[in-house]
């Protein structure tokens, strides 16, 4: 009788399918990896295995305003129930190019409501128990959109509107703790915000972040951001440092970080946003869990909340991978019984130790996470054959076999940091010189370097590694000044980039430089560059924009820098430490940092002659832009900033300008005023102007 309950309970599972959320898609047809094909392959996948059959089929409604509004501003709601009508005919594709990766038609509207609704509707049929479990086909994804702005496809936060609303509008169904498991191969940021001080739920994304330059390319995609106040502890981010993450990593993830936390916060209910752009073959995510892969994280799932799971789709752009791996997912939920099979069940060196350092962030709230990892695990370094094939498209795989076949080929599209910077290309497809000293390699001839619209130009360090035993010794001869306009503006912040360790208002410590000796000496001088705050937040400061100087000289303007005379070899560690180039050895315990220097004595010379450089090997990096600001005592001023391509992103919305937090920008002051060129007042005038300031002249943007 037990099993034949169980059985039955199982087959309640709720599939909700509307066609009227194909309606949004680009407004002139043109291609888009996020298109109505996505809901249609998985549908037909579902038809053709006879799972649609055997579930609940259900029809979409619209979410009310009133419960968008729970996570969403009045001004978001408005303009996306109104976007798709005639009288934003003329001005839509403007309004989309000012948010990040976004498009409207006239179909945007109605889709997003569905959405929205969708998820709202099977969970609460799933938390009241008329379902056991269910599975919201929507589109478009949601986990991107934040309180006031759509991104990354999303236009609504779909997950987040249906947790709130369980949370809050339906207390009669005793929904009191959520656990939100994003496997979306990008960072649920929008969701995370939206509940980083709640202890009611916790929100668990594991996602590429590759040193934070994986799309939506934040600092707050960091393991390091575990929620505040109540929700301290409530958030973890399990962050990638590379693609090609597969099957055995995720499940690592689960059996040592997710399962344990997971049973000590026993949640009421599971919401899972269901991005299967980690699958192998995606075209965008460059990793590789297989639809069984997906079948066993989701049956780890159900020993949480009695089964009650909702799954609601988020990304995935292969039709074929994320078909395969939806189906896998709904024979689970049904029961089905299937084998787990994999090519290579050995975890990255990198997961584990990604693994680990997620653990000893949590462990003070969940002590679950105290214990020490399996010792003597069988780990690998590089990806397998299979991961390493490449594929166009989907037909190029049907005479494969079906092994194969049935989930794709990895398409790899991303680059990956490597951890030696010694065998790196050039940025463009340029017929390439070396100049003599250490075999830099430069684009065009030697004498005469065509400069990048910031009067910088490529430099690929390939063929430095010739200095990799030797040019600690050499660089530690030669002095360069290092010009700050940022936090090292304050000595003390600095020194933890020489010294190690971390100074008032910083999250995380600095590794510190091989030479920790102190600066020789410290000026000040204004140069005529524009400062501004960009991004969103960084692991060390939190939320809040970050300095950087863009890189066009304007000379109606000017900035203060603190300049510090340090060792060439200084600077590269402080490049380094940047860029987020120094790991932690999780086995030896020691920090590793790269090789090879980024800037030598050749590029020096260079970038004297030129005003600057782009670091080709970092070029996806924040400060991958060194550039010259002049001479003092006959020694190079060298700083860093970012590359001209994202100064353009951020006058397009691409990416945002905002404000510095109040500790970020209490140091500033600090700074500032230790060079005792302006008062408390000067000091924070001098940093809101430039913070509420935009990047055409005489524009500014609202500070919040």
């Amino acid at each position: 009788m037990a099993a034949a309950t169980t059985a039955a309970a199982a087959a309640r599972v709720g599939l909700l399918y509307d066609e009227r959320m194909c309606a949004h898609a680009t407004p002139d047809g043109e291609e888009h990896p996020e298109n109505p094909e996505r809901l249609r392959a998985i549908w037909r996948k579902l038809s053709a295995d006879g799972v649609a059959s055997r579930c609940m089929i259900m029809k979409a409604k619209e979410a009310e305003d009133k419960y968008i509004a729970s996570v969403h501003s009045q001004n978001h709601i408005k303009l996306m129930r109104s976007i798709s009508s005639k009288e934003y005919d003329s001005r839509r594709n403007k309004i989309a190019r000012k948010f990040n990766s976004i498009y409207f038609n006239k179909g945007s509207s109605e889709s997003a409501f569905l959405a929205a609704g969708s998820v709202i509707e099977v969970a609460e049929k799933v938390a009241a128990g008329e379902l056991s479990s269910a599975i919201a086909l929507v589109r478009p994804p949601g986990h991107h959109a934040e309180h006031n702005e759509a991104m990354g496809f999303c236009l609504f936060n779909n997950v987040a509107i249906a947790a709130d609303y369980l949370l809050n509008e339906r207390t009669d169904l005793g929904i009191k703790k959520i656990l939100i498991v994003d496997w979306d191969v990008h960072h649920g940021n929008g969701t995370q915000k939206m509940f980083y001080s709640d202890p009611r739920v916790l929100f668990f994304s594991v996602h590429r972040f590759d040193y934070g330059s994986f799309y939506p390319a934040e600092g707050d995609a960091s393991y390091c951001f575990i929620g505040e106040g109540d929700g301290k502890g409530y958030n973890i981010n399990v962050p990638w440092e590379h693609g090609k993450c597969g099957d055995a990593d995720y499940i690592a993830a689960w059996d040592h970080v997710l399962l344990p936390v997971a049973e000590a916060f026993n949640p009421d209910i599971v919401l899972v946003s269901a991005g299967f752009d980690a699958a192998l073959g995606d075209p965008l995510g460059g990793c590789c869990i297989t639809p069984n892969g997906y079948a066993l994280l989701l049956t780890k799932l159900l020993g949480f909340a009695q089964g009650r799971i909702v799954m609601a789709l988020e990304g995935g752009y292969n039709l074929r991978s994320i078909a395969n791996s939806v189906s896998a997912c709904a024979k689970v939920l049904l029961g089905d019984k299937f084998r787990f099979d994999t090519p290579d069940m050995q975890p990255f060196e990198s997961s584990w130790r990604v693994i680990q350092a997620v653990r000893d962030e949590l462990k003070t709230f969940w002590p679950v996470l105290s214990n020490r990892l399996p010792e003597n695990i069988s780990l690998r370094s590089r990806p397998s054959q299979i991961e390493l094939y490449s594929s166009g498209s989907d037909s190029e795989v049907e005479d494969l076999p079906d092994a194969i076949a049935s989930v794709n080929i990895i398409q790899i599209t991303y680059g990956i940091i490597s951890e030696s910077l010694s065998k790196l290309n050039l940025d463009e497809d340029k017929i390439a010189t070396k100049t003599t000293s250490s075999n830099v390699m430069v684009e065009g001839p030697t004498d005469s370097v065509e400069p990048q619209n910031d009067g910088s130009a490529a430099v690929s360090t390939e063929g430095i590694s010739s200095l990799s035993s030797t040019w600690r010794s050499e660089l530690s001869k030669v002095y360069v000044w290092y010009a700050s306009f940022g936090s090292n503006m304050w000595t003390p912040r600095f020194l933890c980039y020489i010294q190690g360790g971390k100074a008032e208002g910083m999250n995380i410590p600095c590794f510190g430089s091989h030479d920790t000796s102190p600066p020789r000496g410290s000026m000040w001088k204004t140069v005529p560059h524009r400062l501004f705050f960009g991004r969103s937040s960084t692991p060390c400061w939190g939320t809040g924009g970050v300095a950087f100087l863009n890189p066009e000289i304007n000379h109606t303007e000017n900035s203060y820098v603190c300049m510090y005379k340090i060792t060439l070899e200084q600077f590269n560690d402080v490049l380094f430490q940047e860029n987020r180039l120094v790991k932690e050895n999780g086995e030896s315990g020691k920090t590793e940092s790269p090789d090879s220097p980024l800037i030598g004595l050749s590029e020096i010379e260079f970038v004297s002659r030129n005003k600057g450089v782009h670091l080709a090997p970092i070029k996806d990096s924040w400060y991958s832009n060194v550039l010259y600001l002049g001479e003092e005592d006959n020694l190079p001023i060298l700083t860093m900033t970012c590359p001209s391509s994202d100064v353009e992103r951020c006058r397009s919305g691409e990416l945002p300008l905002c404000p510095p937090s109040k500790t970020y920008s209490a140091t500033l002051i600090r700074g500032l005023m230790e060079g005792k060129h302006l008062d408390a007042d000067a000091a924070a005038s001098y940093i809101n102007t430039a913070a509420t300031r935009g990047l055409t002249t005489g524009a500014y943007v609202e500070a919040s």
